[in-house]
This record gives structure tokens, sequence and C-alpha cells, in this order.
């Protein structure tokens, strides 16, 4: 497996992370805990040793799975978790309060089984703590060997440059991928100026560009996807013209359109690490197999000439969590 660093940092990550969310959180096909754990140890076979959780995915209960499965082999895992919710609970609303932030450390520490976090995230920027404060917080707990890197997730340009003045931040994890490149522009001028890595979640948007889900797919009601607006049947009927295209580019470069999707991503910046999640081993090798994949310049333009063409219908989540989530 390649290796990146993210931004300036020291924290050297697999090329291609594990986004964890889902092996206990968000959709209706969670897996047993005890697939869940030899998942990660596959993963960790494989190559890969950026993992990512966090409090809100079931209040801790992913971050206990993570802590069983890595209880014994701590050194080979570079493990990044969230705060940011009152009781890590986000229908509850933000709480990036001082106090709350060493509140969670401290439990998913316990949870963790572990004396440091590699990478600590704000989950959502709270609009009634200033990020100074929240920067100032994540010090304190580096200084104390408790966290080892800040990272902030979904802020905006004035955010990040504020919180990183108190404390450097190593990290901004957004959504991104070839239906979602808001980043892309003066968010990403910004990272590179201050040297700040990015990792991307749902970069293959939520499984569509896998091209596993189609119009006529049904989605559980505990499934998150059930409720976005970019997955009701007709906006999926439409969304498929841009899979049918990266079909037939995997097709000939023998890949899969999972593949492709992941190998755009990582060919924006060196600097970029996606975090796509799985529960399924077949598809975890998958995923993997796109660090290999070299696209041409040609082929990269071709690609995201492509993204920019297709007519992406619905929004990324409905009108009451997107005013969550906005910067």
């Amino acid at each position: 497996m390649k290796t990146r660093i993210l931004g300036n940092s020291d924290l050297e990550v697999s090329a291609l992370g594990l986004g964890c969310m889902g092996l206990s959180y968000a959709y209706s096909s969670t897996t047993s805990e005890s697939d869940a754990i030899n998942l990660l140890h596959k993963a960790i076979d494989l190559g890969i040793n950026f993992f990512d959780t966090a409090e809100a995915y079931s209040q801790g209960g992913n971050e206990a799975i993570l802590g069983k499965a890595f209880a014994s082999n701590r050194d080979k895992a570079v493990i990044a978790t969230k705060f940011g919710f009152k009781n890590g609970n986000p229908a509850q609303g933000l709480d990036s309060s001082p106090d709350n932030i060493r509140k969670v450390a401290e439990n998913s520490l316990r949870l963790l089984k572990t004396d440091y976090i590699d990478l600590f995230y704000q989950h959502r920027v709270d609009p009634q703590v200033p990020v100074e404060e929240v920067a100032g917080a994540v010090k304190d707990l580096i200084r104390e060997g408790k966290v080892r890197h800040f990272g902030m997730s979904e802020a905006g340009t004035e955010a990040i440059r504020k919180a990183h003045a108190e404390q450097p931040v190593a990290a901004l994890q957004s959504e991104y991928s070839l239906w979602w490149r808001e980043p892309e522009g003066q968010l990403f001028d910004v990272l590179e100026e201050l040297g700040i890595g990015f990792v991307p979640f749902s970069p293959l948007g939520r499984g569509f560009l896998t091209g596993a889900i189609q119009a006529d797919t049904k989605f559980g009601e505990e499934d998150f996807r059930s409720k976005l607006p970019r997955f009701a049947e007709e906006n999926r009927k439409a969304n498929l013209a841009l899979v049918d295209k990266l079909k037939t580019i995997a097709l000939q470069k023998k890949a899969t359109p999972a593949q492709i999707a992941l190998a755009w991503l990582l060919a924006q910046k060196p600097w970029i690490v996606p975090i796509p999640g799985t529960t399924k081993l077949k598809r975890l090798e998958e995923n993997i197999g796109a660090v290999e994949i070299l696209l041409t310049d040609e082929e990269l333009e071709h690609i995201s000439a492509l993204a920019e063409n297709a007519a992406i219908h619905g929004d990324r989540y409905p009108e009451a969590l997107q005013k969550a989530v906005n910067r």
C-alpha cells in the first residue's frame, strides 16, 4: 500500500483509509461486531492503516468496535475520531465547548482502548463556540499527549484560518467525489497554502458511484440514504447517466466504476486521502485496487468533464440538515 502525508503534518497514512461509520451506523444493513472486527483486521493485512470513526456513530458504539479490533495491535492503526455534538447525538445539536471536548476525548480514549488519539476532528463548526477556543482545547489535549493531531470537518475557509492560527490543522474532512465537487477552488487553495491535508468522506457518493445502486433500489427505513433528496427514485434514475459513463471508462481500463472514481480523487492532489466505507471484504479489496490505477492527463480531464457536464439531480441533504452543515 502506498502512503501519503496529510499536509505539512508528520501524519503518514495509507493512501486510502477506511470509513468505519457504516459498521454500526447510518445504514440499515449493519454488520455484526465479529464481522466488523474481522474486516478491520483484514484491512490492516491489506495495508490500510487509517481508520475513521466518531463519537456520533452509535454514540460511541463504533469507537468501541475499533477499540476491540486494535487493542492488541494499536501501533498498526492510525485512528481518527470526532467530537462536537451534545451527548454524541447529532439530533440534539452541536456542542464544541471546551468541557465537552475534553469529556469526549476521555471517553473516546476509553472506548478505543488507547492512550492517544491520532487525529481528533471537530465534527461540525459550532457557531456558539469560537473556533479559536476549540483549537485551544485540542491544543491542551495535544500537550498532554492524549491527542496527536487536530482536524476539522465540513469547515469553511474563515474558520479553518482562525483555528489553524491557534493550533495547526493537520486535516480537513469534507464530502468530495465526482458528484460533489464543492471543495475545489477556494477551499483547496487555502488547504494548499496552509499545508493542510484533505480527507474526502463519501468519495463514492454513498455507494452510488459503484454502480451497485439502481433507480429501483430499495433502502431500509434506517438507511440514511432514504432521507436524502439525491437518492429519491427519480433523481437516482437521472443520476445513473454519470455512472454509465464511468462504467465505459472502467471497462477500457479493466477496472470498476468505483476504482475509477477513487483513482480520479487520488490524482487531484498528493495530500488527498479518501476514506470509502464498506462492510464487505470484496468491496474493500476492490477499493484498495484503485491505488494502483494510473489515469493519464487526458483521461483525468475527460472524467472531470463528464462530472462537470452531468446534471446531478437532488440536493445533497434535506433542507433542515443542510442548515446544520452549512459552512
